[in-house]
């Protein structure tokens, strides 16, 4: 174990992308502590080389970095703000690196307050899906100081493979949600098109490929088709399940629609996926993959 891996690690959050990414850490030399409110959650982690911890405060005594990877943004606010906030439990110097999903604003927030306590801060959440996470291939968009990065990069590297400095604090949370807007309406545009190739009698394997490798290709076709039994290890060939839940997409899609008022950006087809990803998650299948949009385009018999 090198010095820089025994670095004490908190981390906070194990679900579907936390869970793995703690246990890539603990695989990479990292002393991990963990912390997550499901039991099962943290028994893949323990059985990852984790530690488990009985509380958050627990997860984080003695840590010279902590992570986060939680639902939303009142989820991080509650987690580090106030008298009973992590923030007020963490010692000057501490490294706090949250790659929840959350609106720039709370990024900026605890973010300040992190600073007020004599803390480094940066948010950076992450691309890639359950599958990235899984591999340790994640994307990493980080807002906050150059300095502080280059500190975080070592360990951000034993979970991720490219890690883009976006800019100041909030600036990571900016680049997820454009990024998470477009996957969305990529999600329903490849949706659409697979569709309209069965109704045409067209094999959604022979489709896939032929628009993988014409001026169609995306992530979704590359990465994630949303047809069962068209790609291997996906949601869409187990159920839509174990992925990135339709009311995760949801969430996100609204960040960016929030983000867009307040910047007077235009988005009409953000705000399409919006109504679309709603209308799906209504009709009770808010736990499922995003992909599962599908089954609102097309809906089987």
């Amino acid at each position: 174990m090198s010095d820089a891996n025994s670095t004490p690690v908190g981390f906070i959050g194990l679900g579907n992308m936390g869970g793995p990414m703690a246990i890539n850490l603990a695989k990479a030399g990292y002393p991990v502590k963990a912390f997550d409110l499901s039991a099962d959650a943290c028994k893949k982690v323990a059985e990852g080389g984790a530690t488990i911890a009985a509380s958050a405060a627990d997860a984080v005594k003695g840590a010279k970095i902590v992570v986060s990877m939680l639902p939303a943004s009142r989820h991080v606010e509650g987690l580090y703000l106030g008298d009973k906030g992590l923030l007020a439990l963490l010692e000057p110097g501490t490294l706090v690196l949250d790659s929840s999903t959350i609106a720039p604003v709370s990024a900026r927030k605890v973010a300040e307050a992190a600073t007020a306590r004599g803390l480094e801060f940066l948010d950076a959440p992450v691309s890639g899906g359950t599958a990235g996470a899984a591999a340790g291939t994640l994307t990493f968009m980080v807002g906050g100081d150059t300095a502080v990065l280059e500190r975080a990069t070592p360990l951000i590297k034993s979970m991720g493979a490219n890690i883009f400095h976006a800019g100041g604090h909030g600036a990571g949370q900016g680049a997820k949600l454009c990024n998470n807007m477009l996957l969305a309406i990529l999600m329903i545009g490849t949706s659409e098109a697979l569709s309209l190739g069965k109704s045409l009698g067209l094999d959604p394997k022979v489709l896939s490929e032929v628009m993988r490798r014409s001026s169609g290709g995306n992530w979704t076709l590359e990465k994630y088709n949303p047809v069962p039994g068209v790609m291997e290890g996906v949601p869409a060939s187990r159920g839509y399940t174990g992925g990135f839940g339709t009311d995760l997409m949801l969430k996100d899609v609204g960040l960016a629609l929030e983000a867009a008022l307040g910047s007077g950006a235009c988005v009409p087809l953000g705000g399409l996926a919006r109504e679309l990803y709603a209308s799906h998650s209504k009709a009770g299948h808010g736990g499922l993959d995003f992909s599962s949009i599908i089954g609102l385009i097309n809906p089987q018999p």
